[in-house]
């Protein structure tokens, strides 16, 4: 396994963490106009992310450093091509953690509201976006013999992005469903379990027909084959945390759909490599992760600074998570 490999796989791991921490994050703001009847149930609502959010999109910048370090072509072909579409995500983010930050300092009812919609919607957004991004990298996109994008911002607002986009948020609203269920207390956490049973059968029936479009493009990849069976389990992953649910362990629901998620994430990879961004023009234009990728000495020397850097990125997460375990419920002290 030589470096490009390695990096490669590192940014599908960057990824797949990211969108397993950022899933429930983006859920939980989603279902917020819903989970929350009163300004006090909102408040509960918010509470539930409030330590995690920010921590949460790490994983979404050291994913885009890694590609910017180890593959600048990628990044740079991917930026310049998607760019309104950054844009609009990278917009929906400030708002969003503006949002979190800004709603409490005014006992407002207006004022509140206005920060309620800017998490709604910094929510709702990014899901939809990165659904649509990771469903046009893998179906292809214009891009020429200089690894340029020469397509339009329509382009990428085709049929099978969008149904990825739609994918990604249902699928992310199940996600969040059950981090409530888990982090709620009393007739709240109820209320979380009774969206989390309506929002399933949409979110796998989103996924199958994702899945099922898929298959054709991915045409002859190399790993086809490979990437079919993941998403098959990552369905499985999916059915069984509705047993879970069903049985009120919620804990492994919770972790039956976070694996769904990964598997699904992986899945994507798996199904890209060893490309990185799939040319619809010609099979030959396609960038792949040795054509993208930055030297040798430049692709070593991360892998040393990630080694020592990642795992102290990991234990201080995991002891955040572990510190703010606690449900929160009509008693809780709220910070946002």
């Amino acid at each position: 396994m030589d470096w490009n490999t390695i990096w490669f796989i590192l940014i599908a791991v960057l990824f797949t963490g990211f969108f397993f921490l950022e899933g429930f994050d983006y859920g939980v703001g989603i279902l917020l106009p819903w989970m929350g009847k009163d300004d006090q149930e909102r408040r509960f609502v918010i509470n539930t992310i409030g330590p995690f959010w920010d921590g949460n999109e790490v994983w979404m910048i050291t994913a885009g450093g890694a590609m910017f370090a180890a593959f600048p072509h990628w990044y740079a072909t991917l930026f310049s091509g998607f760019y309104i579409a950054l844009v609009l995500l990278l917009l929906a983010l400030i708002a969003r953690g503006v949002a979190f930050e800004f709603r409490s300092q005014v006992d407002d009812p207006r004022w509140r509201k206005v920060w309620d919609q800017a998490i709604f919607w910094g929510s709702l957004l990014p899901a939809l976006l990165w659904g649509v991004a990771l469903a046009n990298i893998l179906r292809g996109v214009p891009v020429d013999g200089s690894m340029t994008y020469v397509g339009g911002f329509f382009n990428l607002l085709n049929p099978y992005a969008l149904l990825g986009g739609v994918t990604f948020v249902l699928i992310f609203t199940l996600h969040g469903a059950h981090f409530l269920a888990l982090k709620l207390a009393d007739d709240m956490a109820a209320r979380a379990e009774t969206v989390a049973a309506k929002v399933w059968p949409f979110a796998v029936g989103a996924l199958v027909l994702f899945a099922g479009a898929t298959i054709p493009v991915l045409g002859d990849a190399p790993n086809r084959l490979a990437a079919v069976v993941l998403v098959i389990l990552a369905l499985a992953a999916l059915s069984g945390s509705r047993v879970f649910a069903h049985r009120q362990t919620w804990g492994k629901a919770f972790t039956s759909l976070a694996v769904g998620i990964a598997l699904m994430t992986v899945a994507l990879f798996v199904g890209l490599f060893p490309r990185v961004l799939v040319s619809s023009l010609d099979p030959a234009y396609s960038l792949t992760i040795y054509s993208a990728a930055a030297s040798d000495y430049t692709l070593k020397t991360m892998t040393i600074v990630a080694g020592m850097l990642v795992p102290v990125v990991l234990i201080y997460q995991g002891w955040s998570y572990w510190m703010f375990r606690q449900r929160i419920g009509r008693k809780s002290k709220l910070t946002y």
